[in-house]
């Protein structure tokens, strides 16, 4: 807007100059020095109770496992390589949730009894935004926790649980019996008992249904999958007989060996301990996702490792709320009482996440249910708690 004599209206520069104040300092200053300085505390004692705790973990690790170490001949280069540098990580993260609550009330407290968040709330500042350093610190561990959990540290998982295997437990599924699954569209497959030692199955039998009607039906004695080529699903039938059904008619052929392509492999059916550890979230999915389309039901531990990944990642948010409203309040004895409430409810909520997680595996309770439970009550608790935080 411009007067008569061609200059701008006064008002309309002092509106734009406060437009530039409101929004520039808004874009470059969202975090604030106060904020780093937070920032930094938070992650530093994060990082700092990790290294603490899993020094110690690993030292109580070493004495109860070194004679089968020693009685197993384990090397010295795969005990430190194969085992604990995967082992490490493996833990670190596992307990995540453990070490946020043990940073935010530690450093929180040491804040608190100095005075600093007196301080911080007389010079007007609210719990609300003091809870901003918090929440972005909680965001950077989330990602770093769900990036580790569901795709690097699977990889370091086989290599641990294949030491763990040979030095440490020996003990490995090699068989499996009454196998039934959907190999195909209307396709069932059954192997009575499956051997991997020499990747055999007993007594198969493949049905093939269309519209409900049974039209063919193949059994074998024995079938093997081939493993020369590096080809997928190729199996070798021994001793075999085939029946073709028509409308009334029946065709009946057999021989002493068939090589034929089923769509399955050892892998779908004989699932190992901690199996599911050793995938990263997207071979999880895809497995959950062709095992159920295969109608095979022993896949629950699969989708409960599936959704943890995420529910956990997730408690960084809750844990660091609840963790912020207990020692953000000054109090005569010191941290001891924030810090025996904080392990204590961090300890709770790790017990708490196990059972529930039972309820999947032994019930009926669906696994996102079962999983999700601990982050819903301890949700409420932090409402609770943000609630009556001093303000």
């Amino acid at each position: 807007m411009e007067t008569h004599d061609g200059t701008a209206s006064f008002h309309t520069v002092i509106n734009q100059r406060q437009l530039k104040k409101m929004k520039i300092p808004f874009r470059i200053n969202f975090i604030k020095k106060l904020d780093w300085y937070i920032i930094v505390k938070f992650l530093g004692t994060y990082f700092f109770a990790i290294v603490l705790i899993l020094s110690i973990a690993v030292v109580f690790d070493i004495n109860e496992n070194i004679d089968k170490f020693v009685a197993n001949k384990a090397p010295l280069k795969a005990i430190i390589f194969d085992y604990y540098l995967n082992f490490i990580p493996y833990f670190a993260n596992l307990f995540s949730s453990l070490f946020v609550f043990i940073a935010v009330i530690f450093f929180t407290s040491k804040l608190a009894e100095n005075s600093e968040i007196i301080a911080m709330f007389s010079c007007g500042m609210s719990f609300k935004r003091l809870m901003r350093p918090y929440m972005i610190s909680a965001a950077i561990i989330a990602l770093i926790t769900y990036g580790l959990g569901a795709y690097i540290i699977p990889e370091g998982s086989q290599t641990r649980l294949d030491f763990e295997s040979k030095y440490r437990r020996k003990k490995k599924v090699d068989y499996a019996r009454n196998i039934q699954l959907e190999v195909d569209t209307g396709v069932i497959a059954y192997i009575e008992r499956f051997e991997n030692y020499n990747k055999t199955g007993y007594r198969f039998s493949l049905d093939k249904f269309v519209d409900k009607k049974m039209v063919s039906h193949m059994t074998a004695r024995s079938i093997t999958y081939d493993t020369i080529g590096g080809q997928k699903y190729r199996w070798k039938a021994k001793d075999y007989t085939i029946r073709e059904f028509t409308d009334l008619n029946e065709k009946i052929s057999s021989g002493s060996r068939l090589d034929t392509t089923i769509v399955m492999e050892p892998s779908d059916f004989l699932i190992t301990r901690n199996q599911q550890e050793t995938m990263t979230s997207p071979e999880l999915k895809a497995y959950i996702n062709k095992q159920k389309q295969r109608g095979f039901a022993n896949i629950k531990e699969f989708e409960i490792e599936y959704h943890k990944r995420i529910a956990m990642s997730f408690a960084s948010f809750i844990l660091t709320t609840i963790g912020l409203a207990l020692s953000s309040r000054k109090t005569k004895g010191g941290m001891g009482l924030h810090l025996g409430i904080g392990l204590g409810l961090s300890f709770s909520y790790i017990l708490f996440q196990t059972v529930s997680s039972t309820f999947a595996v032994n019930g009926n309770m669906p696994p996102i249910i079962a999983v999700w439970i601990p982050n819903l009550l301890y949700t409420a608790i932090a409402v609770y708690l943000y609630i009556k935080a001093p303000k």
